[in-house]
């Protein structure tokens, strides 16, 4: 039966159902490795989606930028900024899944993937099948939608997420990443009371190694940061017994 008629009798040629499904789903590769990134695209390709690839951590976030992915591959180790470094980045600006690639397979460095904000880590050699049927797996957890958050902005700061630059009151702040990373989590739930276990999952992405007089002590930096002259007015305030809040101007 040819392909034509073998359609028409409802009768439909294996991977059929993914590839529908995969339609106009874009993946991002990020890797340093030419060969891993050709290997990438022809398996993501022959499955259905569209793959963009960039070489190294700054290219790649210019391309999340560009063309907002359905999901991203990233490698853990290339130069200038390695894969920790370009995921923190990542996680500042878009909840996209992410899977991490590593050549050390170590539970330590699964570990260090996930709580940095990864969503699956696979170990290099990797085979294909397992690698696409991951990248399946998380594009139907997470229906291959997400956004990233270029800029914020109310009556009191202003964000850019891609240059990590604040400006308060027209103000050039200089912030630390975990300070800045700190205030993303305070905008981005404007109103809300967050715990201090809440921030250290989101700021530290570890709830129980790291002390919770931390939380404490950074949100006094950060006040100090954005009103020097009268830390006590700066918009992140204390709800005793529950946490902290950003108040939007």
């Amino acid at each position: 039966m040819g392909r034509a008629s073998s359609l028409a009798a409802g009768i439909r040629p294996p991977g059929w159902y993914e590839v529908g499904m995969n339609a106009r789903l874009r993946i991002l590769v990020i890797d340093d490795d030419d060969d891993i990134r050709l290997l990438l695209r022809e398996l993501l390709e022959r499955a259905g989606y569209s793959v963009d690839e960039a070489p190294d951590g700054k290219t790649g976030l210019r391309q999340l930028f560009a063309n907002a992915p359905a999901l991203v591959i990233l490698d853990v180790t290339m130069p200038d900024m390695d894969g920790y470094q370009t995921l923190e980045r990542i996680r500042d600006l878009s909840d996209v899944p992410v899977i991490m690639l590593t050549a050390r397979g170590s539970e330590l460095e699964r570990v260090r993937g996930l709580t940095h904000g990864a969503d699956d880590y696979v170990a290099k050699p990797f085979g294909r099948q397992e690698l696409l049927a991951r990248v399946q797996a998380l594009l139907r957890r997470t229906g291959g939608k997400s956004e990233v958050v270029e800029a914020y902005s109310d009556d009191f700061v202003q964000i850019d997420y891609a240059q990590r630059q604040v400006v308060v009151e027209g103000r050039d702040v200089q912030l630390t990443p975990l300070e800045f990373k700190l205030l993303a989590a305070f905008v981005q739930n404007p109103n809300q009371v967050l715990s201090r276990d809440q921030l250290l999952e989101l700021v530290w992405g570890d709830p129980y190694g790291v002390s919770s007089d931390q939380v404490k002590l950074y949100v006094g930096y950060l006040r100090r940061k954005l009103a020097p002259d009268a830390p006590d007015s700066a918009p992140v305030e204390t709800v005793r017994g529950f946490g902290y809040r950003y108040a939007r101007a």
